[in-house]
């Protein structure tokens, strides 16, 4: 057998084995989507969609957010990348101010195996360490005592809670302090009246959205059936207060300015603003026409055109 024959024995070969361990590998995957296997996730989490990592400056507090995102990203798309590929991978996102002059120090300790890290959570927990540390709980708590409820959801404002809380050192009784502080009044006496009031900052949370949901809808619903009713039978007496005004004055002012020092009048119908517009305007017509028609004047022209 000649080497050349020998040689592209061995390339065939090598190639129904590179194409036996595909099908394996196929195999596997398959396996594990059926038995919810990591083989499955793992591939999955290669071909999602993660969102843009934000460049981090050394601001104190934005270090919690950079550090959960990098995490995050880790996790889904860079499983497979080793310690050192990560770790740079996080550098290239810490850009401007103090983070530019510690990352070339960084850089150079790695370069020169001065540090190494096992894994990246290591590289991640001396970064908070180094930009966030005492100042930022300080800003957390800052910003945990500056939140109030306002005008939004209780589900909303439980967030927001929870966020500032992360990192600000409050726990138990003191948490619980925070946010009955921070909730509206009315939710808070609600709850603190009650004859089994929440202690835990979890029974807070869940009681104070329950309360809050149903304060919502139950408002939502009053203002439906509001507006029924003054659809329904609103109009007629906005009306009828528009123009019960303007009567009692013209019936007013066409006494003084018509009728004779001697005249009384026929016995005048007890008007108010209560009264039906067209017992008004009866009487008033009928008035008229009394006054002007024994003058010559017409009640339909203004009473300036003799009839």
């Amino acid at each position: 057998m000649s080497q050349v024959n020998l040689h592209e024995i061995i390339q065939q070969q090598q190639e129904q084995l590179a194409a036996m361990q595909a099908q394996i590998q196929a195999l596997l995957v398959v396996g594990g989507a059926g038995t919810g296997g990591v083989t499955m996730g793992s591939n999955m989490g290669s071909h999602m969609e993660v969102a843009k990592l934000a460049i981090f400056n050394g601001e104190a507090g934005k270090v919690g957010g950079f550090v959960t995102a990098c995490r995050l990203y880790l996790r889904m798309k860079m499983r497979e990348a080793t310690v050192e590929e990560q770790v740079f991978w996080i550098l290239s996102h810490v850009q401007g101010g103090s983070a530019d002059i510690w990352k070339e120090n960084v850089m150079e300790e790695l370069e020169s195996e001065e540090v190494e890290y096992e894994m990246a959570e290591e590289f991640l927990t001396s970064l908070k360490k180094e930009f966030g540390g005492g100042e930022e709980e300080l800003v957390k708590v800052a910003e945990l005592r500056k939140l109030e409820q306002g005008g939004r959801t209780m589900e909303e404002f439980v967030q927001q809670f929870k966020r500032a809380a992360r990192g600000s050192g409050y726990k138990g009784r003191l948490l619980v302090e925070e946010f009955k502080r921070g909730i509206n009044g009315g939710i808070r006496k609600k709850l603190m009246e009650v004859e089994n009031p929440p202690a835990s900052i979890e029974q807070w949370y869940r009681r104070a959205m329950a309360l809050d949901r149903n304060w919502r809808e139950s408002r939502r619903e009053e203002e439906r059936l509001r507006g029924k009713k003054e659809t329904a039978g609103g109009a007629p007496k906005q009306e009828q207060r528009q123009i019960m005004p303007r009567l009692l004055v013209w019936q007013n002012v066409i006494c003084k300015s018509t009728c004779p020092e001697n005249y009384i009048p026929a016995v005048m119908p007890p008007l108010n603003h209560t009264s039906p517009p067209s017992m008004a305007a009866t009487f008033l017509i009928t008035h008229l026409m009394a006054v002007l028609q024994p003058s010559g004047y017409s009640v339909f022209h203004g009473g300036d055109t003799p009839t």
